[in-house]
């Protein structure tokens, strides 16, 4: 049990931070991306190959994460002085462009060329071999209880509200607001969530499990990026991003070179699934072109329009959704159709989320923690 949810925390943040960057790209900006996951693709391989080589793991991820944001500039130079549905186009071909030539091509794999579709096995990964003594083991579960108290002090803070906040004119009225009542839901069943992960990863740390180690490890980097993201849309500079998003002109009239902040977000969020890329390629241990459908893009659109568009926590809360939902599914649906087969229970899973999105498209269109005075729909 405790295994599994080490793989469900690592799973979770890792597509948390490969939905940050499409929601860094759509959220904020506008840009309508549907080949995201070539960033994801090109993050996995390029780390796999070069820790191959010999380059240390983390410099090989940032590598990838480089060589992901240079494939969004050349991206971004073809389309985004084009209209958006252009850009749509060109990702989602580039996106099964990339994983046909992976598949077709032959890789240098050590000092060896072998054909992609056999994919890369026995690679090095992040704290496999580590034999952490006491002390490294108190270090690694002190790193956890930080981010564990980090997380629950965030929480207490965003569950209480004040009356400006929530556009009330009297702090007796917060409790009666509904978006208060959706905090205090939200946030109890995060933190309950977080209280389990951070016992678990306790107990494997300390007997130690490589999984931890690397549960670990994203974790510290989701912390990182979602910290750096959100000073970044606070900034100026993610100011002019949402005004690009509600309409380019207004920058342009300001002065503003629109272009040139379209492009940096464009890769920034490329980036961004770049590290998720070697985080993912290191968790399955061995990556198959398969591994990279575009499947992938709309998962991360469905954690992103759960969440709220616009909203780095609610990504992340739609991660945890979207996982969670998946691993109740898996578990308890064969056990009630016991007459469909995994085809047809897999139709089925897919076709309740979709009634899931239709129903939260009617009720609540901007997302679980989205803002509605910030939805671009209808405008």
């Amino acid at each position: 049990m405790i295994q599994y949810l080490v793989f469900l925390a690592i799973s979770t943040s890792i597509f948390a931070l490969f939905a940050l960057g499409l929601n860094l790209q759509w959220g904020f900006t506008g840009l309508i991306n549907f080949g995201h996951v070539v960033f994801l693709t090109l993050g996995a391989y390029t780390a796999v190959l070069l820790s191959l080589k010999g380059v240390p793991l983390l410099i090989s991820a940032a590598i990838g994460a480089v060589v992901a944001a240079l494939l969004g500039l050349l991206i971004g130079f073809a389309t985004l002085r084009l209209r958006e549905d252009y850009l749509a186009i060109v990702t989602i071909g580039v996106g099964e462009l990339i994983r046909l030539i992976v598949n077709n091509q032959d890789l240098p794999v050590g000092d060896t060329w072998i054909s992609g579709a056999f994919g890369i096995q026995s690679y090095p990964i992040p704290l496999a071999t580590l034999q952490p003594n006491f002390f490294l083991k108190l270090v690694m579960i002190g790193l956890l209880t930080l981010l564990a108290g980090v997380t629950f002090y965030w929480l207490w803070r965003w569950i209480r509200p004040t009356s400006a906040s929530l556009g009330v004119d009297s702090p007796k009225r917060v409790g009666k607001k509904p978006e208060f009542i959706l905090r205090l839901i939200v946030g109890g069943l995060l933190g309950l969530l977080s209280a389990v992960i951070y016992i678990s990863g306790v107990i494997a740390l300390y007997d130690y499990d490589p999984k931890a180690g690397l549960m670990l490890l994203s974790l510290l980097v989701l912390a990182i990026v979602f910290w750096r993201l959100e000073v970044l849309v606070r900034s100026p500079w993610g100011r002019v991003l949402k005004a690009i998003r509600e309409d380019e002109e207004v920058p342009k009239a300001l002065g503003k070179n629109v272009f040139w902040y379209k492009l940096q977000s464009f890769m920034l969020g490329g980036a961004i699934a770049g590290i998720a890329g070697a985080l993912f390629a290191w968790q399955l241990s061995a990556i198959y072109p398969d591994n990279f459908q575009p499947q992938l893009t709309f998962d991360a659109w469905i954690m992103v329009i759960l969440g709220g568009s616009g909203n780095n926590i609610g990504t992340i809360l739609g991660a945890v959704i979207y996982f969670a939902y998946d691993t109740l599914t898996r578990e308890f649906l064969p056990r009630i159709f016991t007459n469909l087969s995994s085809d047809q229970l897999g139709a089925f899973r897919i076709m309740v989320i979709g009634l899931i999105l239709m129903v939260l498209m009617i009720w609540r269109p901007q997302g679980i923690l989205g803002k509605k005075e910030e939805l671009t729909l209808g405008k």
